[in-house]
């Protein structure tokens, strides 16, 4: 997850990207760009990523674009930046149990970390990718929490605030973890303000949810609720939300 909206300077083809990606409409943000070039490609090949991510569908089509956007590096920084895709594809593809890919992501990435600088624009997201492998498949949260700093702190130094919205969210769930309540609820809030602030829809209703993790009632119920609105506004996306959402006592199936 990486990007920082738009602005009124913005060239009008991100903006029209970025508000379909937004909104769930990965597949229609990445037929307006043409894989003419290694970062059109790679973008493409991101936007694909990240659907694959919250829909745990269109795997072949990221996969496709993926090897496009290989193909064309030529770069450093280019190849670097494809490894960082293939290792965060490989990544989510274990995730959800699609197949064991973690040896893939982990090499990827560590071949990303060979060819991308440090204090290079692409380092803060390559960071956060190692950090989501060392919690979710090393299952190694001291890792996690030293490569979420050094994003964090990239983050805010490149001005990349829906990465820095990612890094807020995943210290918090570390903290919130160890019993660190307010240092949670602080991270989850500031996330949460992130991506309303650059209208990330997509990745509301998963904010609004954490946050209510760490607060009490009636302000939970009423995140909880928000939530549940984008999540049916959104078409129930992101898929694996859905059990978290289900009212007490509903078949998450069925709500």
């Amino acid at each position: 997850m990486s990007g920082d909206g738009t602005t009124a300077e913005d060239d009008p083809l991100q903006t029209a990207v970025w508000r379909l990606r937004s909104r769930a409409c990965w597949v229609d943000a990445a037929a307006l760009l043409t894989p003419a070039t290694p970062q059109a490609a790679l973008q493409r090949a991101s936007l694909l990523a990240e659907r694959c991510l919250y829909t745990e569908a269109g795997w072949e089509d990221a996969e496709d674009a993926l090897r496009t956007a290989e193909a064309l590096a030529y770069t450093d920084d280019e190849r670097g930046a494809a490894a960082c895709e293939r290792g965060y594809l490989a990544y989510a593809a274990t995730l959800f149990q699609i197949r064991d890919r973690a040896d893939e992501a982990r090499a990827a990435l560590g071949r990303a970390a060979a060819l991308i600088a440090p204090g290079a624009p692409g380092r803060p997201l390559l960071d956060f990718r190692r950090g989501l492998v060392a919690e979710n498949l090393t299952r190694s949260p001291q890792a996690a929490r030293a490569a979420y700093r050094r994003a964090h702190a990239g983050a805010t130094a490149h001005a990349d605030p829906l990465l820095l919205s990612a890094t807020w969210r995943h210290l918090a769930g570390l903290a919130l973890r160890e019993g660190e309540l307010t240092e949670a609820r602080h991270g989850f809030a500031e996330s949460l303000r992130i991506r309303e602030e650059l209208g990330y829809l997509v990745g509301t209703a998963p904010a609004l949810v954490s946050l209510a993790d760490t607060e009490t009632e009636p302000e939970a119920s009423r995140l909880r609720e928000e939530a549940r609105r984008l999540f049916r506004l959104l078409g129930g996306v992101p898929t694996w939300l859905s059990q978290r959402l289900s009212p007490p006592g509903t078949d998450a199936a069925t709500a």
